[in-house]
Formats: C-alpha cells, structure tokens, sequence
C-alpha cells in the first residue's frame, strides 16, 4: 500500500513545491495572460504553471523504474514500451505548449504538436486497436489505417477538450482529477496494478498545482498545462484498456461541448478555432455563475457518470447508457446556448 501512497504523495509534494516557482519565472519572461477579450480574470496572471505539473506527474511515474522492488510487477508485457511513448509524449505536449505559450501559435502550429503527440503515442502501440461489441461479446480488431486514424482523433481531440476546457481557474485540472481517479479504481479493479501508479501520479500532481489555481487563480495551466494534461489523459484512457464507453461516459459533458462548438462555428461561417465565449463553462459564468458553482458542477456531473462507468458491469448496458449521457450533455449545452444567446463573435 505505501507504494500507492508514495505516487500519490512525491508528485503532489514536487507540484505544490515547484508552481510558485514556475509562477515567478513565468512573470520574468513575460508569459502572462492579460485582461481583456475572452478574459475577465482582474490582474495579470503567469501561465505555463503546467510546466510544475509536468514535472511532477514524470517524477511520479518513474519512480517505479527507481525502485523496483518496492511496486507491483508489470502487468502487461506493452508497458515498458507505453511508459516510453507517455514520456515522449508528454514531453512534446509540454514543449509545444511552452512555444505556444510565448508565441501564441496559429491552429496549424497546435494541429502540429497535437500530431506529433498522437504519433508518439502510435510508436509506443498505444493506439486504439480493438473494442469490444457489447451486443455480441466478442472483438472488433480494426485494419491498421483505421488504428492510427482513431489514435490520432481520439489524442487530437482530448487535448483540445482540455484546451478549450481550460477557460474557468481550476476546471480543467479538477476534472482530469476526478478522471484519473476513476481510472485509478478502474485499473485496480482489473488487477492492473502497476498501469494504475500512472493516473495515480498524475492525480498527486494535480492535487499540488490546484490550490495554486483554484479560483481566484494566482497562474493558469497554460497551453503547456493543457495540452500536457490532454495528452496524458488520452494516453492513460488507452493504457485502461481503451475503455472508450468509459471514458465518454466521464468526460461526456465537456466532449459534446467541444462538438457543439465547433458545429455552431461553421454554421456560422467562421473557424471552429476562432476564440470565443460559446463554451458551456464560459456561457455559465456570464449568466452569473461563480467559477466555484462551475467547477462543482463538472465534478458533480463527472463523479455521477464515473460511478456509473466503474459499477455498470453489463456492456449492453453501458451501450443503453451513453447515448442517453450524450443527449443529456447536449440538452445542458444548448439550454446555456440559449440562456446566453449568441455568443459567437470573436474575443480574441
């Protein structure tokens, strides 16, 4: 048991250690976000506070590499090889959010970093290959075109999820919290054991960068957070065992969001990147919602569906369940659309 303690306890110790450190030099090189636009945080406010968290989760996930003896035995032949492709990937996520966070890269510059993520994670075989059809119990292999094309939308798409999730201090670290603790009682529950020290690390060090970004946040995640924590989350929901009902089911309400934005978007003639306050948590805190009120109810919402992901045993039942989460998801999305009207314009 204290190995699980200890992956816990020296990431949250390195994040909450380090974010003030990383707070500071960020305010010295000027990685700043300023008031005005989309932004209605009252001071400037560092960014790239994802660089502690980073360093804290690579911390946490190589501690079993140092002591061995101490944690549970590999219990998939491929994890080796996957902790190899997490790294690189994280790595690239947090060096390709830095960039964009000093230069404020165009979306062919993010689509870039987020394909070189999704790569990573293909050359370590972390990759969706197979699901299981819940109608007849049995595998779906997919050809190999069709498993790097899903690899890189499902790598994509999570890390503008908590990209564009990132607009409301400390929702999108509290929700890959509760993520990756439904992915911890998950793993456990499947007897892999040493698969799950990695959500593990990952919640010690969000648990050490929130008090540091919970609102009133004194420095945000930035790009280097997000796209870290996109990456991360994606690669570790494949490492589950690409449970994709699962994670659907937890991350339901931010994932339609993002859909429904980028539809509204090109309905609207624009970008689906254009910038603006048509998110669900944004339109939330414009109709008087405080950041508090939003956070406790993604995490509300979130805890619900990862309780019924994590004791919904049947396969057909989950297959009941998820289109019925999404169409809830949806109808909360489009009553805050029509509490707050169109929000479409671009706020840079």
């Amino acid at each position: 048991m204290w190995a699980y303690v200890a992956v816990v306890t020296v990431p949250f110790l390195v994040s909450w250690t380090l974010t003030p450190w990383v707070g500071r030099w960020a305010l010295r090189r000027n990685l700043v976000d300023r008031p005005g636009g989309r932004r209605h945080h009252p001071h400037p406010t560092p960014r790239a506070g994802g660089i502690a968290l980073v360093v804290a989760f690579l911390v946490g996930i190589g501690l079993p590499l140092l002591f061995p003896s101490h944690f549970p035995p590999i219990a998939d032949p491929n994890q080796p090889i996957w902790l190899r492709g997490l790294i690189l990937g994280t790595l690239i996520a947090a060096l390709g959010g830095l960039w964009d966070d000093k230069v404020d890269l165009p979306p062919t510059g993010q689509f870039l970093i987020q394909l070189l993520c999704a790569l990573a994670a293909i050359w370590s075989t972390l990759f969706i290959e197979r699901i299981n059809n819940p109608l007849t119990n049995t595998q779906v292999i997919f050809p190999r075109p069709l498993v790097w094309a899903l690899t890189i939308f499902w790598v994509m798409g999570m890390m503008n999820t908590v990209n564009w999730l990132d607009g409301v201090d400390g929702l999108a670290a509290s929700v890959a919290a509760v993520f990756s603790l439904v992915l911890v009682v998950h793993l456990i529950a499947r007897r892999l054991n040493s698969v799950a020290l990695w959500p593990l690390a990952l919640l010690g060090a969000i648990l050490g960068f929130l008090p540091y970004n919970w609102p009133p946040a004194r420095l945000f995640l930035g790009s280097t957070g997000a796209y870290s924590l996109g990456f991360i989350m994606a690669a570790l929901g494949i490492a589950a065992g690409a449970k994709i009902a699962t994670v659907l089911l937890v991350l339901a309400l931010p994932i339609v969001d993002v859909a429904w934005q980028i539809v509204r978007r090109w309905q609207a003639g624009k970008s689906p990147f254009t910038g603006d306050r048509g998110h669900l948590h944004l339109r939330l805190y414009d109709v008087g919602w405080s950041p508090r009120r939003i956070i406790l109810f993604y995490l509300t919402w979130e805890s619900v569906m990862g309780a019924l992901a994590l004791f919904t045993s049947s396969r057909r039942l989950k297959l009941v369940l998820l289109p019925l989460v999404l169409l809830a998801a949806l109808l909360t999305v489009l009553w805050a659309t029509r509490q707050t009207g169109d929000q479409g314009e671009d706020c840079g």
